[in-house]
């Protein structure tokens, strides 16, 4: 077998690469050799069955196995003589191949681009923190207690007034005759919580107990029964009882009702779940920081195939009425061409641009995390992927045992999980190395999303051609490191 190459532009790499028929021969007969040790056919002991006549029954099937194992080995010893390492599968197209000649075959393959890391301890980010007061804790205990408060007849006849949770009796008419789903007795509603379609709620302002009121609404065109969108309906409509909520009592008791033993656990817990949920928030803008430093930090020339299937997946998600491309096979050769639906079609050419920008910087931050997850020995490990199974289990109560199937199952959907927990790991690395400085910021800056800096920031790298984008990328590695590692 020779190679030779025959292309190296950028990071891109071709190879011609020639079999000959000796080669091929000697594997096809060292082939039916074996299968003539172990065949059984009629009119012959086991074991000894002439090779020619395993040669006139499976020759050409040996022969299509010989020639796709010779192409696969040779695509793998042309990687590892050039000590080349692809950024996406390789192809290998045959050239020319007949029974009794050499086979050609040409390799084309895009390479992992070299780079060196940037200096992890000179970054500088910055991590915004809460300090949670005992007001923030009162304010939010309050608000559960709203939430959860109940209610007390009212003490006099009045009219229902926003606010008010009446007991009603209703039938719905469209074109004067009832419609499925249109009727019900003893329901509560509470007067604004736009529970009900547009215009229901609004005409019980005013209803008085016990006499009956015709309310005339209109479905909104994309309501979920199509047999109903857009259609006017009249609800005839009773008011049984009319109850206000009950006055907020803030105590022991109150706390027993959520669960809690009293009111000073319930506060305790509050607090706990408050700091947990700004610990995240401040987590994901620290690595936010992180993101946006080690995108400013380096530029290196980006694998084309990467960067293609990251924009389509970017335009799927900014366009998602865009018909999909039909089922097709992109591996095998083609003879023709194929017209392929583009994942752009109908966007603007900005709607473009950003989705370029997106994709490279994705690629960019995929291709950097990965190496320093692979230069520090970063892993993830069996127990972090079972660890994060069976979080994903807890969310889907009482169907416990079809999850954990659906995992059992499904190995890439295991592997799916371990590209955030890589990320994770990846990120605190460089959080330790990094200098990391902790500022206090309110809860309304923290969870302030800053998107005309954000904008503003996509304008700026547009005109110096740098990767940040209006669109922030908290995800960058988990597709293209599963990319990576399975093609190494």
């Amino acid at each position: 077998m020779t190679i030779t190459q025959t292309l190296s532009e950028g990071l891109k790499r071709e190879f011609e690469i020639v079999i000959t028929s000796s080669e091929i021969d000697k594997l096809v007969n060292d082939k039916l050799i074996n299968i003539a040790k172990e065949a059984k056919l009629p009119g012959f002991r086991p074991g000894k069955v002439p090779v020619s006549v395993v040669k006139n029954r499976f020759g050409k099937q040996v022969l299509g196995e010989v020639v796709r194992e010779s192409v696969d080995n040779a695509t793998k010893e042309t990687m590892e003589s050039s000590n080349l390492t692809a950024s996406s599968q390789p192809k290998i197209e045959i050239v020319s191949f007949e029974e009794g000649e050499d086979l050609k075959a040409k390799l084309s393959v895009e390479i992992m681009p070299e780079f060196e890391l940037p200096e992890l301890s000179s970054l500088e980010i910055i991590r915004p923190v809460v300090e949670i007061k005992t007001k923030d804790i009162d304010e939010a205990v309050e608000k559960i207690a709203k939430e959860n408060i109940g209610t007390k007849p009212i003490k006099k006849n009045r009219p229902a007034k926003t606010g008010d949770t009446l007991v009603i009796d209703f039938l719905g008419k469209v074109d004067g005759a009832p419609f499925e789903g249109g009727e019900a007795k003893g329901h509560n509603l509470k007067l604004g919580s736009n529970s009900f379609i547009p215009g229901f709620e609004d005409g019980l302002i005013g209803a008085i107990k016990d006499k009956p009121i015709s309310i005339k609404v209109t479905f909104p065109e994309d309501y979920q029964a199509k047999n109903l969108a857009g259609k006017e309906a009249i609800f005839d409509t009773t008011v049984s009882e009319i109850k206000e909520d009950a006055d907020l009592v803030i105590n022991d008791e109150f706390a027993k009702t959520l669960g809690m033993e009293s009111l000073e656990l319930l506060k305790k817990a509050v607090s706990e779940q408050m700091k947990k949920q700004h610990d995240e928030v401040s987590r994901q803008k620290a690595k936010r920081d992180v993101l946006d430093k080690l995108a400013d930090a380096i530029s290196f020339e980006l694998p084309e195939t990467l960067q293609k299937e990251e924009y389509d997946s970017v335009c799927r998600a900014m366009n998602p009425n865009a018909k999909p491309d039909h089922d097709h096979d992109h591996d095998h050769d083609h003879d023709h061409d194929h017209d392929h639906p583009s994942a752009d079609k109908g966007m603007t050419q900005d709607e473009k641009d950003d989705a370029s920008e997106i994709s490279k910087r994705r690629v960019r931050l995929g291709l950097l995390l990965s190496e320093i997850g692979r230069k520090n020995n970063i892993k993830v490990e069996e127990e972090d992927t079972r660890n994060a199974m069976m979080k994903e289990i807890q969310k889907y109560p009482g169907q416990e045992k079809e999850v954990m199937e659906y995992f059992k199952n499904n190995p890439n959907a295991q592997q799916q999980l371990s590209g955030p927990i890589f990320e994770d790991k990846i990120i605190d690395f460089i959080l330790e190395l990094a200098k990391t400085e902790d500022k206090v910021v309110s809860i309304e800056e923290l969870y302030k999303q800053d998107q005309l800096d954000l904008i503003k920031e996509a304008e700026k790298a547009k005109k110096s051609n740098k990767t940040v984008t209006k669109k922030t990328i908290e995800k960058p590695v988990s597709k293209n490191k599963k990319k990576i590692e399975k093609k190494k």
